[in-house]
């Protein structure tokens, strides 16, 4: 038996996943004799390794047994976003070159006209026997021989960037020929930051395709700890879950956080939560008064990162650290931190430019040799494009992305600054600042606000909101105007489509 790593021993009858809402438990013998399964179907189907295969699924139990097949298969898997259109995942599907595509048929672009845009050479295999038209995924799996195969060999994810400010870009890692069930750079660089472990009892909120939920919740099972999986994310259904499976750790992003805490006190404060050792979070900038107000209610747990798919470097903050440097999201714990200016040069601490790193490990942007040499400076560091600084301990201050970074009459301005004071108002579930056409200074600010109460929406709020900011904050930096939307367009991970809101005032 391959699972876990680092407890050889595990009882094949322990829970290595739970599905949140179905209840559905796969334990680490089921979930090992599907992975041999599923890798041996990849071999008949013609996938050698070094090859991709892609996924389009929601959250459910044949998500993570696919992947763990994989990964032990010696390929290239590609989760894709079930939030895209049939036009884009047609795009990704070619240009990743997968040769077996498994398709959830609950997935919102899936209709009948959705196979015709796939390449034609592609082996697709329908998961929960919705379209009759396709072979099922799960009948060829349960079939298949459960022995592990004589060279099992260590598959590697290669995902797409959400695409939140362009077109989704392939993040692809070289592949090392190694035997399948060792120790891999994530595990390696994961375990000792987190804790996680064979006592680790893991939530995960978010969607599976995306890469901090697919990477830690596999690298929680492979060293024998237990990954409870939602199904979709609810601020008061993940209480509960805390609460009823006593759980340990946990991943989130601010946005999570920021639903939380506009539940009513009384509900959510009758929710025990004092099992949690460890909440980590990521993907965006934490406000400082929401992170505050969390560890005033759940403690100093909250430990912070930052990273990309790219995982080209990697920062990282505990919640004591935090209290004494807030804001940050902490010091290179992988590669090494660089603050330059749009030339690549290095600049001193306190300097605000593009954060790079040095001597973290290497990536590439499949088919795109133009965007990845875009990242890289004249030393080789490489960038994700986020604009930062750096105080003199080393502690990395993020200010926001450089394509969303907004210039008014010769003056740069970081939207997240105002963003930062406006979610904290109490009417304010959402919101996003953006730069607008302005004739005399190029861009002025607009913030884009989402209501706790939709109702509350009119003049006297706008000018209200306006106030608000510009008691926190330089006028300049604040919102000259607002506009109110039902729902932004935010990704369940929790980063902002800014560019489809920023592209609304400048595309007319």
């Amino acid at each position: 038996m391959m699972l876990p790593l680092d407890s050889p021993g595990t009882d094949p009858d322990k829970i290595a996943f739970m599905m949140a809402e179905s209840g559905e438990q796969v334990s680490f013998g089921q979930l090992e004799q599907r992975a041999n399964q599923v890798a041996r179907v990849l071999r008949e189907c013609g996938v050698a390794p070094g090859e991709h295969v892609a996924l389009l699924m929601n959250n459910s139990r044949r998500f993570l047994e696919a992947c763990f097949g994989m990964d032990r298969a010696g390929v290239y898997y590609t989760t894709i976003s079930t939030r895209l259109t049939a036009a884009e995942v047609a795009h990704i599907v070619a240009d990743c070159g997968a040769k077996v595509l498994l398709i959830s048929c609950d997935v919102a672009c899936v209709d009948a006209q959705f196979l015709d845009q796939l390449p034609a050479q592609l082996q697709c295999f329908e998961v929960d026997l919705s379209l009759s038209d396709l072979p099922s995924w799960t009948q060829r799996v349960d079939q298949a021989n459960d022995l592990p195969q004589d060279d099992p060999l260590q598959g590697l994810d290669m995902l797409y960037s959400s695409g939140t400010t362009g077109r989704p870009k392939g993040v692809k890692w070289p592949m090392q020929r190694q035997r399948a069930g060792g120790r891999t750079m994530l595990v390696n660089l994961l375990q000792p930051l987190f804790g996680y472990g064979p006592d680790c009892r893991y939530l995960s909120p978010a969607p599976l395709y995306h890469a901090a939920p697919l990477r830690h919740s596999m690298t929680v099972i492979k060293l024998g700890g237990m990954v409870m999986v939602m199904e979709s994310f609810d601020a008061q259904r993940a209480l509960a879950l805390i609460q009823n499976h006593r759980l340990t750790h946990s991943q989130w992003v601010p946005t999570m956080f920021v639903r939380i805490l506009k539940l009513p006190t009384k509900l959510r404060e009758q929710f025990d939560v004092s099992t949690m050792k460890v909440a980590v979070h990521a993907a965006a900038p934490c406000p400082i008064e929401v992170k505050l107000r969390m560890m005033d209610w759940w403690g100093p747990i909250l430990t912070e990162y930052y990273a990309g798919t790219e995982n080209n470097g990697f920062c990282s903050i505990t919640p004591q650290e935090w209290l004494l440097h807030q804001g940050s999201v902490g010091r290179a714990t992988q590669g090494q931190l660089h603050i330059c200016d749009e030339d690549g040069q290095e600049l001193p601490a306190g300097e605000s430019g593009l954060v790079y790193f040095s001597d973290g490990p290497t990536f590439s942007y499949h088919n795109d040799t133009e965007r990845t040499a875009h990242t890289r400076n004249a030393q080789g560091w490489t960038t994700l494009g986020d604009i930062g600084r750096m105080d003199q301990d080393g502690y990395l201050y993020l200010l926001d992305r450089r394509d969303f970074m907004i210039i008014s009459g010769g003056v740069n301005i970081y939207p997240q600054e105002a963003e930062n004071i406006l979610i904290g108002h109490p009417k304010v579930m959402d919101v996003a600042v953006v730069g607008v056409p302005n004739e005399d200074f190029g861009e002025e600010v607009r913030a884009v606000v989402q209501l706790v109460d939709p109702q509350d929406a009119g003049p006297a709020l706008a000018q209200e909101l306006i106030d608000y900011c510009r008691s926190h904050l330089a006028s300049f930096k604040c919102p000259r105007s607002v506009d109110f939307d039902p729902q932004l367009p935010r990704h369940p991970t929790g980063k902002l489509y800014k560019k489809q809101l920023r592209d609304r005032y400048w595309l007319l």
